[in-house]
């Protein structure tokens, strides 16, 4: 059996700069360790492809809240709190099982291939504002708003408050490494939630958000905190890997010109350049922390009961044992799964939407903007302070060149 080690490793999620370089040192030299969070707690890494897998589909790695030395408890009033921590992301079965449920016929392959041309049209409206610019935040115009609008159609938010959401989620992403503005932007976020679920009541329509209230209402277990939890999920984690996505592949593009030139000469490379760019430079750097409910051994390490556990998915699709030049971004990589929406019974529900938005918004800013650059150097763009997300702060360009 392997040894607990009684000497956390320095935290290595604080220099986005040199991230990659630094999980790669743990892939190769401590594929699981512990290691000091911002929180001031610790939590076991773990960083390899196979132990990634593993370690996701363990149920003795069990979803809580309260893992990492972070938790809402304290931090905002209890209704707030509990109404933030019961939604499927955050249970273990049974209750996970019945809330995936109650949600999935949302996401079926035929719902999200539907709303295809709906994401086309907004798309297509977001880059006409921006079709005379000299200089943009691709951020700001385009990758933010157009999942966003998407999720928000979704589930029947009204558009007059999709402006807000901008400010609560990047407090709410950002929060345990900067946690000042967390409790505000939940308050705020609940307090809209339970807003627009009274309204969705009186007056239903033909979105999410009524769905689940009926299903709440024939009498399922749903209770009004999971309600208000699930729809808190959907805004969040339903936009915020699409943004993610598209921002992290663009960069990755624009970066080596002639990547774009392929691009755009070549739109049968969309799907395999999505795949690619979540493999390389995913939109979740680590999936939600873990509790060890009994020792777990994984990577001739023993991770102790109790313990958090952050799976680095981010590295484990850079893992030389499972990709072949793994640090080399390669549009004509052969069809590989990668982990960059989980594994297991956790593995994203959003996931084929959030594929079909990459591919979408990737093919409409080739057509309409072929000789797009970026607009200061690839090393001057900075990465947004979060644990567990991978995105930018901002993608400035050129769009005509």
């Amino acid at each position: 059996m392997g040894e607990p080690m009684s000497t956390a490793v320095a935290n290595p999620f604080g220099s986005t700069a040199d991230l990659h370089r630094v999980l790669a040192e743990l892939r190769r030299d401590s594929p699981v360790v512990e290691v000091a969070l911002p929180t001031g707690a610790t939590a076991w890494v773990v960083t390899r492809y196979e132990d990634a897998q593993r370690a996701l589909s363990d149920p003795r790695l069990a979803k809580t809240t309260s893992a990492g030395g972070f938790s809402y408890r304290g931090m905002v009033p209890d209704d707030v709190a509990r109404a933030v921590g019961r939604h499927m992301l955050a249970q273990n079965p049974p209750d996970h099982t019945r809330l995936r449920r109650l949600v999935s016929g949302a996401f079926t392959a035929r719902r999200v291939a539907a709303l295809r041309p709906r994401i086309e049209e907004l798309a297509e409206q977001l880059l006409d504002g921006i079709a005379d610019a000299e200089q943009v935040d691709l951020i700001d115009r385009f990758a933010f708003p157009l999942p966003i609008q998407v999720i928000c159609e979704l589930l029947g938010v009204p558009a007059e408050d999709q402006a807000d959401f901008r400010s609560w989620t990047d407090a709410i992403v950002t929060g345990p490494m900067n946690p000042a503005g967390l409790p505000p932007a939940l308050t705020a976020i609940v307090g809209y939630i339970r807003t627009l679920l009274a309204a969705k009541r009186e007056r239903p329509a033909g979105d999410l958000l009524s769905a689940l209230i009926a299903v709440h209402e024939q009498g399922d277990r749903l209770t009004d905190d999971e309600l208000v939890s699930m729809v808190y999920l959907f805004l969040i984690a339903g936009h915020e890997t699409t943004v993610n996505l598209i921002g992290n592949g663009m960069l990755l593009l624009l970066a080596e010109p002639q990547r774009w030139a392929r691009v755009v000469a070549e739109p049968e490379l969309l799907p395999g350049t999505i795949e690619e760019v979540l493999r390389y430079e995913g939109p979740v750097q680590n999936a939600s922390f873990r509790t060890a409910t009994e020792p777990v051994e994984l990577g001739g390490r023993t991770i102790p009961e109790g313990a958090s556990v952050l799976v680095a998915l981010l590295s484990a699709n850079r893992d030389p044992d499972r990709f072949p030049e793994p640090d080399r971004l390669d549009l004509d990589r052969p069809p590989t799964p990668n982990l960059a929406f989980g594994h297991g019974i956790h593995y994203c529900l959003g996931a084929p939407l959030a594929r079909l938005e990459g591919q979408i918004a990737f093919g409409a800013l080739a057509r309409r903007f072929p000789d797009m650059r970026l607009a200061v150097p690839p090393e001057e763009i900075g990465w947004r302070s979060s644990l567990l997300l991978r995105g930018l702060s901002g993608l400035p360009v050129r769009p005509r060149g």
